[in-house]
């Protein structure tokens, strides 16, 4: 479904540049001494996990950031390292880090703790009791489709329906991110409110606005500059432009350029074969490729694979059946061509017809192919 599973939506965090130092001091009764607590954040552009033991329901993590940064803390697991087949059996929290001293207290578990001892934290805390009645109806009919059988997943009807309910509420979503911005523009949370709309291209412009209204400090911070480049890169990439040509390795290791398919219809596919969606959005592109390849149609896939994972990547293309050009530089989301084309989540695609020029974005599961039959439906072999 295109976006239905919201939490399982690979988004790109924000990231984070590190140079003052930063404490968590966490103390959770009845947390087992020997028990491993995990940290996982970025910085300077790059994963970061640490990992601390606790004794006698304690444990403290120190870093040092220059802008503040998204993490998590995991009990027990680190899901980076060995992901479980569901997210209930982790026991961890969502926290922001910034320059301070971040106290973490609760009883048995992580999940339930209370997050005290900075700005951003409790900033974030008043944003979420704003969104709770929305994304409480979100989880919700996330949790409803997911327990429908692959049968009724599949059907038109139930798929519409529940395409239609999760719209209607992400709608009703905006205006609270976009009032908070406005009203509080020196609070980092406001940026991540921004970034969030960003990320859907219905928003942008929204997002751009409420962007411009930010204090001149958050706008010159690191992730900032980052969000502003993503409006840059919407404008480089909005439809009716011509793409940017690049160039990347192949799975040989040959040198691929995007303009090496010019005369052609090329889908450039985002994607990596750790996304659970992209995996689940393969057998439409598959489709869709097989039906219209040989009327002037190919698929260029770029992949944000991990760094020294080309093993799982091949893999992935060969176990999908993913029979066209794929590159990657394997950096992750640090991969050169997705920041050129501002990719902030996977799945994501842009349609490019023959001379060059963007002709649709972000065309998943039936749109793909009813798109290609416009164009080439009428067209020989």
């Amino acid at each position: 479904m295109k976006k239905i599973l919201l939490s399982a939506m690979a988004l790109l965090p924000l990231a984070a540049l590190a140079q003052k130092p930063f404490t968590v001091n966490g103390n959770i009764k009845g947390l087992k001494t020997g028990d491993k607590v995990y940290l996982v954040y970025r910085a300077n552009d790059k994963s970061v996990t640490d990992s601390a033991t606790v004794a006698n329901g304690a444990f403290a993590f120190k870093g040092t950031l220059t802008d503040p940064a998204a993490g998590n803390l995991f009990l027990n697991k680190n899901p980076y390292v060995n992901r479980p087949a569901k997210d209930e059996v982790l026991d961890y929290v969502s926290l922001f880090l910034e320059p301070a001293t971040i106290k973490i207290t609760g009883t048995d578990s992580i999940k339930t703790a209370t997050i005290s001892g900075s700005v951003i934290n409790d900033d974030n805390k008043k944003l979420k009791a704003l969104t709770k009645p929305v994304d409480d109806e979100i989880n919700a009919i996330n949790t409803e489709y997911a327990k429908l059988t692959p049968e009724q997943q599949k059907d038109p009807k139930t798929r519409e329906n529940a395409m239609s309910r999760y719209e209607k509420a992400t709608a009703s979503l905006t205006p609270i991110l976009l009032s908070y911005a406005s009203s509080n523009p020196k609070s980092y949370i406001s940026l991540t409110a921004i970034n969030q709309l960003a990320t859907d291209p219905d928003q942008v412009a929204a997002a751009e606005k409420a962007f411009v209204g930010l204090s001149p400090e958050l706008k010159a911070s690191a992730t900032g500059k980052k969000i502003a480049n993503i409006f840059d890169a919407g404008r480089k990439t909005a439809v009716g432009a011509m793409a940017m040509d690049f160039t990347q390795t192949d799975t040989a290791g040959k040198a691929v350029k995007l303009s090496d398919f010019k005369g052609k219809y090329v889908l450039v596919d985002f994607w990596a074969s750790w996304c659970g969606p992209c995996r689940q959005e393969n057998p439409n592109v598959v489709v869709a490729y097989n039906k219209f390849k040989d009327k002037g149609f190919t698929v260029l896939g770029v992949s944000l694979d991990r760094p020294g994972k080309k093993d799982a990547w091949l893999k992935a293309i060969a176990d999908d059946k993913l029979t066209w050009t794929h590159v990657s530089d394997l950096k992750f989301w640090d991969n050169e061509v997705a920041k050129m084309y501002g990719i902030q989540s996977i799945p994501a695609n842009f349609l490019i017809d023959p001379t060059g020029k963007i002709i649709a974005k972000g065309l998943r599961e039936q749109a793909l192919q009813d798109k290609l039959q416009e164009l080439l439906g009428s067209k020989s072999k």
